[in-house]
């Protein structure tokens, strides 16, 4: 999956020809310094530097060789001044979301610094020009001014690292999409605006097609994930063989489909399987178990909460699907749950997971094996896409905690508690207001600069509630 590697960076430096005239050896030695740059930033991307851009033909050639490259993004930064203007052909034609780093040389002014020193530290007036002229240009194009041997220089590119390479794996998300749920109207979009605007393909897929990999699927394909199962789940002793086999044969079915369609995250209607009339099941441990490995999934044929866990998985891994089952005042927190799909990757790390045989009226099939677990208590990021009329979305974004509460011994389904930073009331009055969805992500961490970021640079509202 494209969340297996980290972002890939191209590092543009930028200085002028001039310099070279009045201090010789001055590209040597600022190139020296932008390879220590890069060799700082290779804890949280895999940053290339290729060389100095020193007048505009350079940065026109490497932001070509760039676009051309397998990168995520751009960091500009400069080397010495440079004019702004320099940079408008290159990102005229560029697609690569960029960010600018205003940094230099040394954090400090030496008291023995000469004219030498105040050249190699003078990338400031640079940045500013360079930024107006982004600015006026309309190209998203976040900043930061910080010492780049800081930890919040290196958390910042890190982030927007991210939030780049999640907005470039959209441009190529596929999402399968099987079924939907009449009357359920926050979970209805335009696919056609979603392209166009976020750039996630909606393909519908019958429940039949996956029947049909159903049925070539080998017993040594199910051995192998009743094994890793037995690996990963304390598995319920009630749990019939056949019914775990069956299970596991469903999802291996689900995998290859979006194998075979190039698929990054699906979605399943739970009455897709019974109305297909072939199913003895339905699917909530391929759901658990695919999300585990880093693919995207919603239900009910919520192809725009499909499309956020799928980007979650990018953007900062392990993501969870859930809704808000119910309010806690006492506790000033949210029950988050769902019907039984949960990723076990968020669960609580002192606890086992556990795969139980489990009595479910909806879908009216078999008992569904379903993963049960409750979420690693900490930080974390709630996160709904809402589509808006217009073809326009927004991203309600929601921070808070994991709270470390009892088990639910009657819950048979992934659980935890949420407890917003505003707290609940407050939460849910701007949840509701501007149109949060009842289906959300959810990632462990407090990830809300890479939502934010990630909403700049596809051009959609970021609301904190």
């Amino acid at each position: 999956m494209k969340a297996n590697r980290k972002p890939k960076i191209a590092l543009l430096g930028i200085m002028q020809e001039l310099y070279d005239e009045m201090i010789p050896g001055i590209t040597k030695h600022q190139e020296s310094y932008a390879r220590s740059v890069a060799a700082e930033l290779k804890s949280v991307v895999d940053p290339h530097f290729p060389g100095a851009a020193r007048n505009r033909a350079d940065i026109e050639r490497y932001v070509e060789e760039f676009n051309r490259g397998d990168y995520d993004g751009i960091m500009i930064f400069m080397l010495t001044y440079s004019p702004g203007l320099r940079l408008y052909n290159a990102l005229r034609a560029n697609r690569l979301p960029i960010m600018l780093a205003n940094i230099q040389p040394e954090p400090s002014v030496g008291a023995n610094w000469n004219m030498d020193d105040l050249t190699y530290n003078q990338g400031i007036h640079g940045a500013q020009d360079t930024a107006n002229a982004i600015l006026r240009w309309g190209i998203p194009c976040p900043v930061i001014s910080d010492d780049w041997r800081s930890d919040a220089f290196r958390a910042f590119v890190g982030d927007w690292g991210r939030a780049a390479q999640t907005a470039r794996a959209m441009q190529t998300m596929r999402i399968a999409a099987v079924g939907q749920m009449p009357g359920m109207g926050d979970i209805l979009t335009d696919h056609a605006a979603l392209m166009k605007r976020l750039g996630p393909q909606v393909d519908q897929v019958a429940m039949g097609a996956i029947h049909k990999l159903f049925e070539k699927v080998s017993d040594a394909d199910v051995d192998k994930v009743v094994a890793e199962n037995r690996k990963n789940f304390q598995i319920d002793p009630k749990l019939q063989d056949s019914n775990h086999r069956y299970a596991a044969r469903f999802q291996v079915a689900i995998k290859r489909m979006l194998e075979e369609g190039d698929f990054d995250g699906f979605s399943i209607y739970f009455n897709s399987p019974g109305d297909d009339g072939r199913f003895k099941q339905i699917h909530m441990m391929a759901a658990s178990n695919l999300m585990a490995e880093g693919y995207g999934y919603s239900a009910e044929g919520d192809t725009c909460s499909a499309v956020a866990v799928t980007a979650g998985q990018v953007l900062a891994g392990d993501a969870h699907f859930t809704e808000m089952y119910a309010m806690d005042f006492t506790l000033n927190s949210s029950l988050q749950s769902h019907m039984g799909e949960g990723n076990w990757k968020v669960a609580r790390k002192d606890r086992p997971v556990r795969l139980i045989d489990r009595p479910l009226g909806i879908g009216k099939l078999d008992n569904p094996p379903t993963v049960l677990f409750m979420a690693q208590p900490g930080p974390a990021t709630l996160v709904s896409l809402v589509s808006l009329d217009g073809g326009k979305y927004r991203a309600v974004v929601a921070r808070g905690e994991v709270l470390d509460t009892p088990e639910l011994v009657h819950v048979e389904m992934p659980y935890f508690h949420f407890r917003p930073e505003t707290g609940v009331r407050a939460c849910l009055d701007g949840w509701l207001a501007n149109g949060g969805t009842h289906h959300q992500v959810m990632n462990l961490g407090d990830q809300t600069r890479r939502w934010k970021l990630l909403c700049r640079q596809l051009g959609i509202e970021y609301v904190a509630v």
